[in-house]
């Protein structure tokens, strides 16, 4: 019965991030195409990498990592 409580019970996010301090964000690259999502620090201005986004599922990874919903804003 423990499996099925488990799967059937909504998943919190494996990992959290202060939205109030970080922006989700994609940084492409104009030369060369390359992906790469992580935050923005809304203090700083700072972008911290987190990982290499090569195909659409892993955008979509990403964000169901840190419980993100909806658009992530792409910067160059």
């Amino acid at each position: 019965m423990g499996f099925l409580k488990y799967l059937f019970t909504k998943q919190e996010p494996a990992e959290s991030y202060d939205p109030a301090k970080l922006r989700p964000a994609v940084r492409a690259s104009i030369c060369t195409g390359e992906k790469v999502a992580g935050f923005v620090d809304l203090e700083t201005k700072r972008f911290r990498e987190v990982e290499l986004i090569r195909t659409p599922d892993d955008l979509e990874k990403f964000k169901k990592r840190f419980g993100i919903e909806g658009e992530v804003e792409t910067i160059y």
